[in-house]
């Protein structure tokens, strides 16, 4: 664009959307926000809400296919894919699959470790702005049924150290770690405490982002399905499922699992593939004060203050596939020997949403082939965690011109 945007367009309500909606209203720009669902109705809201530098890490590891290739096709699997003909799915998996190598893996990194130290900034600049609370995880604990499991975790600190990122992280003995947590099971041998990681309640923080965004004077129109982005010679026209075009100066595409359905008319070639998760909330008889991870089960929970959270499964699949129940069992078969006290058959809120994930790992943030339209989307598990940072650096790109490194390495037409 020659000319600074007054009026900027964002597609999706979720924390990725409404993080660049409040970022482009901190430039100066109007905007409207519009969803064919709701606020938070897609992966942002039954995430596990971690803000957690040492664990947002790239998602293609090597670690995924150690078990072999045929793991992944059981439903019992942390990270499962039902056979399939898709050859859009396939594709996908095969570049996943080429990505999960150290070499790509460790480039990956060194891109997530500086969106870490600039991410924790961007998300304090949002929540500044909030009603809902930010909390600090304390204890953070990491737990393992062996050493051998836990060294796991602790190769992966060394890699990230190796780029120069330190973990926090203190080692604790069986008796440490439930002296520190009573809700844990007997299965728990040792574990890894670690510092200066924090949580929230994810869909009552993008609730309460929307509303400050809302006070700041956007609209945000639900029930708008948007079919079409078309640039015209003034700007952006939206086609909107049985309602009047929407027109603005340029349109910011953050539609999750979505993204590639309006994106690729503008350039957008990258897969952004549905990875599933699910979780469920428990009221264990002891509960937490801060969040849990079970790293070799992939299973993560979280105190929301109603119940326990407990997430996990990456499960590559059609976004709007129903929920599969075995994949809930599979959590709670990983889970019920890690934790004790609770009633696994009183589970509510059982959910299932997609998380967008690319074949590389890295999100897609910035300009399209047309200079009007801009997408913000492919975060895989990390949206809540890197959506402010993807919000902060698209708006400066769109209003000013900016263009940092980290861009770059997010170029949606790479």
């Amino acid at each position: 664009m020659s000319q600074r945007p007054e009026h900027v367009v964002v597609v999706g309500a979720g924390m990725v959307g409404l993080s660049a909606a409040w970022f482009l209203q901190a430039e100066g720009v109007r905007v409207t926000v519009v969803d064919r669902a709701g606020v938070a109705a897609g992966s942002s809201w039954g995430n596990a809400g971690w803000l957690a530098p040492a664990l947002t890490l790239p998602l293609p590891d090597p670690a995924i296919l150690g078990g072999g290739i045929k793991a992944t096709l059981k439903p019992s699997s942390p990270v499962y894919v039902p056979m399939t003909a898709n050859p859009r799915l396939l594709t996908f998996l095969l570049d996943f699959v080429r990505h999960c190598t150290p070499a790509r893996w460790r480039a990956a990194m060194t891109v997530f470790a500086e969106a870490n130290r600039q991410g924790v900034g961007a998300f304090d600049e949002i929540a500044t702005d909030l009603a809902e609370s930010v909390r600090a995880a304390e204890p953070f604990l990491a737990a393992f049924t062996s050493e051998d499991d836990r060294q796991t975790l602790l190769e992966e600190f060394e890699h990230v150290r190796e780029l120069g990122v330190e973990t926090p992280a203190e080692l604790l003995d069986g008796d440490a770690m439930h002296a520190l947590e009573p809700a844990l099971g007997d299965a728990v041998t040792c574990g890894v405490r670690l510092r200066d990681q924090r949580f929230i309640n994810p869909g009552r923080f993008v609730h309460a982002l929307a509303d400050a965004v809302r006070h700041r004077g956007a609209e945000i129109r639900t029930d708008v399905d948007v079919r079409d982005v078309t640039e015209t010679p003034g700007g952006v026209r939206l086609d909107v499922a049985g309602g009047a075009p929407i027109t603005a100066d340029a349109v910011v595409i953050a539609t999750g699992s979505w993204l590639g359905s309006l994106a690729r008319g503008v350039g957008v070639r990258t897969i952004v593939q549905a990875g599933r998760g699910y979780s469920f909330t428990v009221q264990p008889d002891h509960m937490p004060v801060a969040p849990m991870y079970f790293p070799a089960q992939r299973v993560a929970c979280t105190p929301l203050g109603d119940g326990l959270r407990v997430a996990g499964m990456m499960e590559f699949r059609k976004p709007d596939a129903p929920l599969d129940p075995r994949r809930i069992a599979a959590i709670i078969d990983a889970a019920e020997p890690m934790l004790t006290g609770v009633d696994w058959a009183a589970r509510t809120d059982e959910w299932v949403g997609s998380r967008p994930c690319t074949a590389d790992g890295l999100p897609l943030v910035g300009r399209t082939r047309s200079s009007r339209v801009f997408v913000s989307g492919g975060h895989g598990m990390w949206g809540i965690a890197l959506g402010p940072l993807s919000g902060k650096l698209l708006a400066a790109h769109i209003v000013r011109g900016d263009t940092p490194g980290l861009l770059s390495s997010f170029d949606p037409l790479r």
